[in-house]
């Protein structure tokens, strides 16, 4: 079986429990305030054979001062690194961390913009893992999840499974609108109150908003497919996911909420990688503040 958005604690434990599985899981647990926290969390207790990644260091590229908080690493570098880190073209990967999968997510919208598609995010990360009373590590990893030798793999370039749209488009649907785009970010930063991670608070004109965390559900899981359904087509006025683009503070947290739509059977909607950190950066840049 092949995981493409979630997956649960036991299903992950069985295939970690296969000779044969040809799996890789990264541990991406992040804090946006303390870049090294992840590190040091994954440290002392994380997932047998979880590789860490850092959200800076890994998963971002050279930042200009335009291009955002966390701009898109050059893709066939970042290919090429996914190949050295064990990843080959029928590695199931799964990706988690420890904040709801508020870092997962980019990773796993990530290895769909390289073309992977076998990837999916623990439901519930860590705490799930553990709730369970399942086999932890600390320290650094030694050997990988499954029982296959760690080694770097073979990855060609493939087309991207997801779309991405740029500041120039999005700048341009706003004269000619024909997407809408649904912001990540929490109540009061969509409202430009309380920014303390970009200069500038607001928003981009016309934007809906759907924080991330909504996602879930009090346990610290994904909701049900059918609940965030329903509740994702009440946000977008049943528009078709291909008429939507979702960005956040820096295109972190909306891979959160790409990874809630193609759960709910709603894949299809792009990406705006830069989000606001890009857009707030640019002289003279449209912004709205105050309730939608």
């Amino acid at each position: 079986m092949t995981f493409r958005t979630l997956i649960q604690t036991t299903e992950l434990h069985h295939l970690m429990q296969d000779p044969q599985a040809d799996l890789v899981v990264f541990d991406v647990s992040f804090d946006l305030t303390d870049a090294a926290a992840g590190h040091r969390a994954h440290r002392a207790s994380h997932l047998p054979g979880a590789r860490y990644l850092h959200l800076d260091q890994d998963l971002a590229g050279a930042k200009t001062g335009r291009n955002g908080r966390h701009p898109l690493p050059e893709r066939d570098a970042f290919i090429g690194k996914l190949a050295s880190w064990g990843v080959g073209e029928q590695t199931q990967v799964v990706v988690y961390d420890q904040a709801g999968a508020m870092f997962a997510g980019r990773l796993w919208w990530m290895l769909r913009w390289a073309g992977h598609e076998s990837v999916a995010v623990l439901d519930g990360g860590l705490a799930a893992w553990s709730a369970q009373g399942l086999p932890l590590a600390m320290g650094e990893s030694a050997e990988p999840a499954g029982s296959r030798p760690s080694a770097p793999a073979s990855l060609p370039s493939r087309p991207a499974a997801v779309t991405t749209l740029d500041r120039e488009a999005l700048l341009h649907n706003l004269s000619h609108p024909t997407r809408l785009v649904i912001d990540a970010r929490s109540a009061d930063r969509f409202r430009g109150e309380n920014e303390t991670l970009d200069p500038i608070g607001g928003r981009i004109p016309g934007a809906r908003n759907r924080f991330f965390k909504d996602n879930l559900g009090p346990d610290g899981r994904f909701k049900p497919a059918k609940v965030l359904r329903a509740e994702w087509l009440a946000v977008t006025g049943g528009r078709a996911p291909q008429e939507l683009v979702m960005q956040c503070g820096s295109g972190v947290t909306a891979c959160h909420n790409l990874l809630a739509m193609a759960h709910a059977g709603l894949d299809g909607a792009a990406l705006y990688p830069g989000s606001w950190s890009e857009w707030s950066a640019w002289p003279d840049a449209p912004v709205a503040t105050g309730a939608a």
